[in-house]
């Protein structure tokens, strides 16, 4: 058994370090993404940890040597984090490890850099404290996740025999809830676009104007509208085309899961709860694709009639849809349903990917539950699904051959891409054993690790 010697307070003070470095994707300057991937390439430096470049933000690869004909597997994480939302709304710097209690509160300590610096203590120990890890183990850490991974597909390609490996194992992708150890078998896919509808060339005055012309602002909502039932259905004809019914054996599954829809309610201080009828709550997040509203933009508070309106929507797919069969569904409801007098356009944003899922009787699965098993004695591992999306799933499927095991210590309820994003301290400790008995059992077999 591994040796994880310091104390609490040097790990968080070293997490502090990377947390830092305010490496958001979406708006950061290459400067400040090359010093988040350095960082990385540093603490690896045991491991050859060196830089390589995407054509974006660089990648960070390293490797670990492991005894004679054990398997290989590829560490997969990210180094970028979402930007801070409104700062007033965070209770510390949002670049600025804070303990409070029994957490760690910054952006990006549990979504990705606290799940990923887990790993990095994981494979210095077994270099330090045994030559060698149990089985080969290759790193990379990408710095787009949080914007699609624009880049990172064609990295992938170009470096797929310096990437290969039996399985993936994800630093990223959050388990189920603190209270219980999971593992995730399957998340979502991802499809988002921008809608506008455009009226004048210019803001016009609404006095002087109105009553003449359509607002573009009144019509987005209009159309926005249509897209749900009021029940809340998905309106679009063909968005549900391809998935399959979901079985009475599943049904009993989701059923026998501890939930309770009360207090999942009273957690997010939401009023009531939404959405597709005919389905629990569970159910709809596990199992249903989703279309949701993220943002609306026009005019503001003066009086004009704006002459344009933007709307980002994104969808969350499930198994048997195919994004672009999705696309082309939503594409026709919306010319079909584009109020008049204004003009629509379309913006896909790059980079949509169909739902991920590896078999739960996969040995790298039956690996994972009895590393959680080690770490936490009498409790029983949930086999989970992840209502989020990562694109690098299917990536390494197709490029690599390799399913991809979700292996974070990260929670869902630790306000991912929220203000007051937080990990818990404790995880990170928990975390270093069950990475260390996941590596020792698929490195001793006899699992194999090919499979569906």
């Amino acid at each position: 058994m591994l040796s994880f010697s310091p104390g609490d307070g040097d790990y968080i003070a070293q997490l502090g370090d990377f947390v830092a470095i305010p490496s958001v994707s979406r708006d950061a300057d290459p400067g400040t993404m090359r010093r988040a991937a350095e960082w990385l390439a540093g603490e690896l430096s045991f491991a050859g940890g060196r830089l390589l470049e995407t054509g974006g933000n660089p990648a960070v690869l390293a490797e670990l040597e492991g005894p004679p004909g054990a398997p290989t597997i590829l560490v997969y994480g990210h180094y970028d984090v979402q930007p801070t939302g409104e700062l007033s709304e965070w209770l510390s710097p949002p670049f600025e490890l804070t303990v409070d209690g029994e957490v760690m509160r910054a952006r990006g300590a549990t979504d990705d850099k606290g799940p990923v610096y887990v790993v990095l203590k994981v494979a210095e120990a077994f270099r330090r404290q045994e030559g060698r890890a149990p089985l080969h183990v290759k790193f990379v850490f990408e710095g787009e996740e949080e914007i699609g991974s624009p880049h990172f597909g064609g990295f992938v390609e170009r470096h797929a025999e310096e990437l290969s490996a039996q399985l993936v194992v994800s630093a990223d992708g959050a388990m189920w809830r603190a209270s219980e150890p999971s593992v995730s078998v399957a998340s979502k896919g991802l499809l988002a676009l921008d809608l506008e509808l455009s009226g004048a060339e210019m803001d016009l005055h609404s006095g002087r104007y109105g009553g003449t012309v359509a607002n573009p602002v009144h019509g987005l909502a209009e159309l926005l509208a249509s897209l749900h039932t009021p029940e809340g259905r998905v309106a679009v004809a063909g968005f549900y085309d391809g998935i399959p019914e979901l079985s009475r054996e599943r049904r009993a599954e989701i059923a026998a899961v501890q939930f309770s829809e009360d207090d999942y309610r009273r957690e997010l201080g939401a009023p009531a709860l939404h959405g597709e009828p005919g389905y629990s709550t569970l159910e709809r997040l596990w199992e249903r694709p989703t279309l949701e509203v993220n943002g609306i933009s026009g005019g503001g508070r003066y009086t004009v009639i704006p002459h344009s309106a933007v709307a980002h929507v994104s969808c969350r797919l499930v198994p048997g849809q195919d994004p672009e069969l999705v696309l082309d569904a939503i594409r026709s409801h919306l010319q079909a349903h584009r109020p008049r007098g204004l003009r629509l356009r379309l913006d896909v944003e790059p980079g949509s990917v169909p739902a991920y899922t590896i078999d739960p009787g996969h040995p790298a699965v039956r690996a994972a539950v009895a590393a959680l098993e080690h770490v936490y004695p009498g409790q029983r591992v949930l086999l989970a699904k992840i209502a989020g999306t990562l694109p690098a799933t299917v990536l390494f499927e197709r490029q690599l051959g390799a399913k991809t095991l979700f292996f974070s210590f990260s929670t869902a309820d630790e306000k991912l891409h929220a203000p007051n994003e937080y990990m818990r301290v404790r995880r990170l400790r928990e975390g270093m054993r069950a990475w260390e008995q996941l590596w020792r059992l698929l490195g001793e077999g006899p699992h194999r690790l090919g499979g569906n």
